[in-house]
């Protein structure tokens, strides 16, 4: 329904609505832990700022909905440092349900439960679309053949089916991937069907090395048509939990990438990219969405597990250093860390912003109206 409106108020909808959706889940990992782990949870609130919806219920939590739709939090009981707070407030303790007197693994796993929750939503999501509509497979069909590649050299043609290579029989475009990359510099014949005719090619992939020395094969194509195949239930399990760690690994190799300055930092989008994205997908049907929303649930669980201070991961990081030292880090070390990560932050997100409005023209806009 979203696609009948303007693309403007489509993507502040959307974005809203998956970002809630993602917010929700991590905090709710928080919160089921922290009540499995005997802590009180004094507020659990979506948005920042002043509360749009509340209501207390029965165990004294207060649920909020903020008119701040960029994240959420949870508000546990103690959460703070004795010495951080008054006497009167240290005298409404209830000590056996306060986060601080927890002892360090309940602790961990009441941090480590927000990005755990987002990558079980990814598998359920993903498992649910698998079994409702099917795993989406890409064609063993040429979408496009890179101009002086060995695909062109060899005549490779925008349209072609590959189906097979030597004596393996090609099934879906990994397989083409799969074999081209692992033959590197040998060469290979393809068997093709072109317009209802079949016919053999050969070409040989050229090698390319890695920033580690490691030789893969490159034919230089990509993939074209897709398609939907039915799983089975088992399959379906397997593969929502091998997608997920599929997609974290991609996500932590170009972040590395980009550290490494393999691939450029102007791919690094922020909360603008997701909006304009979330527009774009709310008009491409439910298996769509359904994919955004565990691509990002995956991302956002990755994130929040960076040993930056102030995220989850920085507190992780803390207390595995407690539990190694048999103390906490000192009053300072936190705070200088917490600073640190803070101003981190602050600085990816002004960059990631920058490139978002880089990435929709603002500034070309800009130019134009100046020049």
């Amino acid at each position: 329904m979203l696609e009948f409106l303007p693309v403007l108020p489509r993507s502040i909808i959307a974005f809203v609505l998956v970002l809630g959706v993602l917010v929700f889940i991590h905090e709710l990992g928080h919160y089921l832990a922290a009540r499995w782990r005997g802590v009180h949870v004094e507020a659990f609130s979506i948005g920042f700022g002043q509360a749009l919806v509340s209501w207390r219920d029965r165990l004294g939590t207060e649920w909020k909905i903020a008119w701040v739709p960029l994240g959420g939090y949870v508000k546990l009981h103690g959460q703070e440092r004795p010495e951080d707070v008054s006497d009167e407030v240290r005298a409404g303790w209830m000590a056996d349900r306060t986060f601080h007197n927890k002892p360090v693994l309940s602790r961990a796993i009441i941090v480590g439960a927000g990005p755990v929750a987002n990558f079980a939503l990814a598998i359920v999501l993903y498992f649910a679309l698998f079994v409702t509509v099917g795993r989406l497979t890409a064609l063993p069909e040429i979408g496009e053949v890179m101009a002086d590649s060995p695909a062109a050299h060899a005549g490779l043609l925008t349209g072609d089916r590959v189906d097979g290579i030597d004596a393996a029989k090609v099934n879906r475009f990994e397989d083409i991937q799969r074999i081209v990359q692992a033959n590197a510099g040998h060469k290979l014949i393809l068997h093709i069907t072109r317009a209802g005719a079949t016919r053999d090619l050969e070409v040989t992939p050229e090698a390319i090395v890695d920033a580690r020395g490691r030789s893969t094969g490159r034919l230089g194509v990509r993939g074209g048509a897709t398609t939907y195949e039915p799983v089975s239930l088992g399959d379906a399990a397997v593969s929502s939990v091998t997608q997920t760690w599929d997609i974290s690994v991609q996500t932590l190799a170009g972040v590395w990438s980009m550290i490494s300055h393999q691939n450029s930092s102007e791919d690094l989008g922020g909360p603008l990219r997701i909006a304009q994205m979330s527009g774009q997908v709310a008009t491409l049907g439910f298996s769509s969405i359904v994919s955004f929303v565990a691509l990002l649930s995956v991302n956002l669980g990755l994130i929040n597990l960076f040993p930056i201070p102030v995220l989850d991961g920085g507190h992780l990081m803390f207390f595995f250093a407690e539990a190694l030292r048999g103390r906490p880090l000192s009053i300072r070390a936190q705070e200088y860390g917490y600073r640190a990560g803070f101003a981190l932050l602050v600085g990816l997100f002004v960059f990631a912003t920058w490139n978002d409005l880089s990435h929709i023209g603002l500034f070309r806009w800009v130019a134009s109206l100046v020049g």
